[in-house]
């Protein structure tokens, strides 16, 4: 090894990062011929560090909305020099294009099948978070990608963030001892929700195709862009966006697959009754939301709400607090993590964060894992499998907030137990000539 690696590998090893995410910045000779399906914000913030990696010709930008590839092609140009070919249906995309890789970053209720697509027609894919909107959905992505033989990156980037792996291994080493419970969770502000009038979508937008597979509403600028997380036609409200974070940190800090039940409660006391007409609608996920999952040896919950924020709560009001028998371990996000000790005489200690700009995470860090893991046919640090688990969790929750009632769940067997009811919960009609992706 050569001086500079030398001193690469050593910082890799000092933030706790495997010595690739830091070796993996040089600009490698080999070029993949790069797509993204789903060209709004957070599609942006991956290809911009695709392009930053040195790895990739964007050779297709794909999205229903047109407005969103013009934006993003001018940055495309800007930045890498290249003119990527526009496409609206991704099936043509990946026809005509061939990619090696394929970023996923369409609303949740479309990442089930242009993924499974994506590694069908040969391409490597790196798809956002949470894997899908139901679980069904989630176990076909898998099988898709252990038939194929292709890596699959799902954007739980909080994997390989300096703070979370060093927080992890302060856990697994013992300093926090026997671990009892996890409070996961996430608080923000907000307050009542009026009505907002429907309109004609703009002539950009196939509002058909992007309803796609899911009930086609009246089209809402509440909804597009950005807005989809809080209709449960879409997503999963906080829990499917922010849950599959904290409720992965859990998995992977413990090496916990499923929770064995699962029970949950919410709704919306304070942003009020969903409505949905002809001429007008609201959001319709839940205000507030607490979850209970019953693991063998400890309890975790889940619990959000979108109202009553207060600026005390700025920077610790994300994250998980682990509860050991030595103390108290709070994993955040923007402060890093800080541990707590039961015993007066022992000091706080505390690690900061190490984000990356201009979004505050780790997106760099997971891109360079997911090229060596395609170089090295080895899985990556959040392969498709273990976060359809954690995916999982995150859906059950929704699941028994529907059913207002709690679920056995046999994770082995992917089912849920002796509820005929709640196991038709796991997938749910496709609309139109969408077919339900098969295990």
């Amino acid at each position: 090894m050569n001086r500079r690696n030398f001193i690469k590998t050593s910082v890799a090893a000092a933030f706790g990062l495997p010595a690739f995410s830091i070796l993996g910045a040089d600009s490698p000779a080999r070029k993949y011929r790069t797509t993204l399906i789903g060209c709004g914000w957070w599609g942006g913030n991956i290809l911009r560090e695709a392009m930053a990696s040195g790895a990739c010709d964007v050779v297709g930008l794909c999205d229903v909305d047109t407005r969103q590839i013009d934006q993003l092609f001018g940055k495309v140009e800007q930045l890498a020099g290249q003119q990527p070919k526009r496409y609206k249906d991704y099936r043509e995309l990946l026809a005509k294009e061939k990619p090696e890789i394929a970023i996923v970053a369409t609303p949740d209720h479309w990442h089930a099948l242009p993924m499974i697509a994506a590694v069908q027609a040969g391409a490597h894919v790196y798809v956002e978070k949470p894997i899908s909107h139901t679980i069904a959905e989630g176990r076909a992505m898998v099988k898709a990608a252990r038939d194929t033989g292709r890596v699959v990156q799902v954007g739980t980037h909080r994997r390989i963030s300096p703070h979370n792996v060093s927080g992890r291994e302060f856990i697994r080493s013992g300093k926090l001892g026997k671990l009892g419970m996890v409070r996961c969770f996430v608080s923000y502000g907000g307050g009542p929700e009026k009505p907002q009038a429907n309109e004609e979508p703009p002539k950009e937008l196939d509002w058909d195709f992007w309803c796609g597979p899911a009930p086609l509403r009246p089209f809402n600028k509440r909804i597009h862009p950005k807005g989809f997380r809080n209709f449960l036609d879409y997503a999963n409200g906080t829990l499917g966006d922010w849950g599959i974070h904290w409720l992965d940190q859990v998995l992977w800090v413990t090496g916990e697959k499923w929770p064995r039940k699962v029970y949950s409660t919410g709704g919306r006391p304070i942003k009020g009754a969903p409505v949905l007409t002809k001429e007008e609608q609201t959001t319709d996920a839940p205000d507030h939301q607490v979850a209970t999952f019953e693991f063998e040896p400890f309890t975790v919950v889940w619990e959000h709400r979108q109202f009553a924020g207060n600026e005390t709560e700025k920077g610790e009001n994300v994250g998980c607090y682990f509860y050991g028998e030595k103390g108290t371990l709070h994993m955040g996000w923007q402060k890093g993590w800080t541990f707590y000790p039961s015993a007066k005489s022992a000091p706080v200690q505390h690690e900061d964060p190490q984000l990356g700009k201009p979004d505050d995470q780790n997106i760099k860090e997971l891109w360079s894992d997911f090229l060596d893991a395609i170089k090295t046919r080895r899985r990556p640090v959040s392969d498709i499998e273990e976060i359809q688990r954690s995916t999982d969790c995150a859906l059950l929750g929704m699941l028994s907030y529907k059913l207002g009632r709690s679920v056995q769940w046999g994770g082995a067997k992917g089912a849920i137990l002796g509820d005929a009811e709640a196991s038709k919960l796991l997938s749910r009609p496709y609309r139109g000539p969408w077919k339900y992706p098969q295990v």
